[in-house]
Parts: structure tokens; sequence; C-alpha cells
């Protein structure tokens, strides 16, 4: 009983010594929102970054997926708009840059239920949509805007927008931005931005290119990182299986329906193989779809909505049109196939254990795989437990294996280096 009431004591005073909302000086209706959705804690980023975008400070975060950045940057924004005149000629006073469609919906979606008791407007824009219900809402007024480059650089050039009353900028994922080839676009947009603006940049990595944009960008930045830079999260238990690529489709199949999977996400490389690999595992009696960017908007919603709703337990999805994911509870992800970019390796797991919830990433890795997994454990700066799947063993009497195997290794490298730079200039399409 003693040592149960000094535990309970210690309990006690740790929940009484943790940060909250409250104490953070975010606007009462704001507070009020966050509340209702359970909101109760903030998370170590929410605690770094409120406070310096409150004061006016340029920020340069470096936040993993799942941290709650979205919040980090929207909650003292809402709070700073709530004070601050409203712009002049309904024009939008904040803007956000999103790499996809995706999580410009998912950003734009997420502040509206922050700003759900005020008036403070938000829309998002992006391609592969009609545009004219984009232009008439934009005529209506808004206060913040949130967009992809390609169609933000459209609605500018029409005339259909202007951005001189913009007092806030708001990068995020600008690493994916860079990797999808949007530094032009982004050069372009900001000599169209005020100069006299405090801008927020958040990255998940940040490589030299990601590091000279920012640093071109902002003033004096304050810097943030809650974790050191491409670690996976803590929550997320990895494990990686060694098997034939030819057992991978069964090995798939065979998981989901003897661990009675209801929700996977499984990453490929390429759209023809997310619409095959979709298709193989129907006529395995798996309910799933593919996500890619040759898909038009309105498909990718319904995907996505029918994967959230539970209706389709496995959805098959490349790394592009993956990006802006958020399910609180995603359990499992599998990477069917290796991504080229090791930094991918982490936005892939990186939707699964958000929030403090925990998940699972497994990697199916075949012999011509084996030095993608070594450039992903040098990046993480660990090496992954890899097992057998039993039934599902590689079979060592391939050509793959003997004495040639390094030398094949090293080939295989090469190739896929120019695959991914010749991918990184020309071969992927631009969400817009």
């Amino acid at each position: 009983y003693l040592y149960g009431g000094i535990l309970r004591a210690f309990v006690l005073l740790w929940i009484n010594t943790m940060p909250s909302f409250a104490a953070l000086q975010l606007a009462s209706p704001i507070l009020t929102a966050i509340s209702e959705l359970g909101y109760n804690t903030p998370t170590p980023v929410q605690t770094q970054a409120i406070p310096e975008i409150l004061a006016g400070k340029d920020v340069l975060a470096g936040a993993q997926t799942g941290t709650g950045k979205t919040a980090a940057f929207a909650l003292p924004l809402l709070t700073r708009l709530l004070e601050s005149p409203r712009a002049q000629n309904k024009r939008p006073s904040a803007l956000i840059l999103a790499p996809t469609r995706e999580l410009a919906d998912q950003v734009a979606t997420s502040i509206q239920r922050y700003a759900a008791n005020s008036e403070l407007t938000t829309l998002a824009v992006y391609g592969g949509v009609s545009q004219n219900p984009q232009t008439e809402a934009l005529g209506q007024g808004v206060d913040i805007l949130v967009a992809t480059p390609g169609r933000l650089l459209d609605l500018l050039n029409q005339k259909a927008l202007e951005l001189s009353a913009v007092r806030w900028l708001i990068l995020d994922e600008a690493d994916r931005m860079l990797d999808l080839g949007f530094k032009e676009e982004l050069i372009r947009l900001l000599k169209q931005l005020p100069k006299d603006r405090q801008t927020l940049f958040f990255s998940a990595t940040f490589p030299k290119s990601v590091k000279d944009l920012a640093y071109s960008m902002l003033k004096q930045p304050v810097e943030i990182a809650v974790a050191a830079d491409n670690a996976p999260i803590d929550s997320i238990e990895q494990v990686v299986y060694n098997m034939d690529n030819n057992k991978k489709r069964a090995a798939l199949a065979w998981l989901i329906g003897s661990g009675n999977w209801q929700q996977v996400l499984v990453f490929v490389r390429t759209k023809q193989q997310a619409d095959d690999l979709a298709n193989e595992l129907k006529k395995d009696g798996i309910k799933c779809n593919s996500l890619h960017g040759d898909k038009s908007q309105g498909a990718r919603t319904r995907a996505l909505d029918d994967f959230k709703a539970g209706k389709v337990r496995a959805l098959i999805a490349t790394d592009v049109a993956a990006r802006g994911i958020d399910i609180l509870e995603l359990p499992w992800v599998v990477n069917y196939e290796l991504p080229f970019q090791a930094e991918d390796y982490v936005h892939r797991i990186g939707r699964t254990g958000r929030a403090g919830n925990s998940g699972k990433a497994i990697s199916f890795v075949s012999r011509k795989e084996e030095y993608l997994l070594a450039d992903i454990e040098t990046l993480i700066k660990r090496v992954l437990p890899t097992q057998w799947l039993v039934g599902f063993e590689p079979n060592f009497d391939e050509p793959d294996g003997g004495e040639n195997h390094g030398r094949n290794l090293r080939k295989q490298r090469q190739k896929a280096k120019k695959k991914a730079k010749a991918q990184a200039t020309y071969g992927i399409k631009k969400s817009r």
C-alpha cells in the first residue's frame, strides 16, 4: 500500500506538471475547439513551436510525420488571425503550401475543425478537379488558403487570385515538394509574396537542397527538431522478411488473411504495380483498391475514404499518392517493394504509429533489394530485424545467389540511383 501510494503521488505530480494547451496562450475559441476534438496535451513539436509562432518569429522545424505538426502551425496561426484585423477585399492572409492534393485537403480539413468556433474561413485549391468552384470560393473571400504550387500558379496567372495581403507563409513537407520538382514554382511564388511576413518551414528531412531553400526564405529562424533527422518513430515495430519476388503476392495475401488484418497500407514503386497487385488480391478474396497519380481526384478521394471507413482492407499505393494519408490508428504498413530513395522508407512507415499509437511496418526484401535495405539502415542508423516467413522462404538455388551476388548488387545499386535521379528530374508527374 505504501509503495502504491507513492507511485500514485508521482503519477499525479507528473500529470500536473505536463504542459497544457491553455498554458500556450491560444485563443479561447481555438482552445474550445481542440478540447471538443479530444486534444488534451500538446505534443513536443507543438510545445516548442506554438510559443515561437505566437511571438512572430520565423520557424524552421524538423518534424516527422505523425508528430502533430499540422496543429503546431495551425493553432497559433488561427490565434494570430483572430487577434489581427482581417485582410481587406477578402484576400487571403495566410498561405499554406503542400506537395500533394491529399495533404492539402487534409491540412484544410484539420484547420476547419480547429476554427469551428470562429468565423475564419479556409479553402484548399489543387489540380485534378474543376477549377471553377475554387475560383468562385476565392471570389467570396478566404482567410487561409491551402494550395499545391501548380494550381496556385494557374490561379495567379489567370488573375483569379492575388497574394499581396499574405502575412503568414507556411511550407508543409517542404522536402517532398522539392522531391516532386517544385523548386522553380516555389521561387516564382516567393517573388509574388510580401517581404514583410512570417514564414514557417516544416520538413521531415533536411538534405542540402531543403536547407538552402529554407535559409533563402527565413529571417533569423528559430530551429526546432523533435527527433533526429530521418529517425523512424520509436512506436513502430519494424521487421524485414527475406523472400523471392515471385512469393511476395501470396505472402501478402496470407498475412492479411491469417492475421485477419482489416486495414493495411501497402507500398509499391509504380502505378502499374499498384493496379496489378490490387487486381491479384481481389482474386484472393481481399477487398482492396489502388491509389496513384494517374487516377482522377474523385477516384483517389473515394479510394481513400473507403479505406478509412473500413470498406476495403488493403490500399495499394505509390509514394507520391500516399503523401497526406492520415489515419490515426492505422495498424499495418507493408513495403511490398523497397523505395529507391531511403528517405521514402521513413515517410512510408510514418503512416502508422501516429500520435503515440503503436504500429507495425513489414518489408518484403528480395536479394535484388538488399542494397536498398542497406541504404535504409544507414539512414536510420539501425539494423532492422530480419526473418524468414514460414512457407515463403527464399530459394537459394536461383541464379541471383553465389559468388557473383555482391557484384550484381553493386550493378543494381548504380542502376537504381540513375533511375531515381531520372525520376526526380523527368519521371514524376507533378500534383497540380
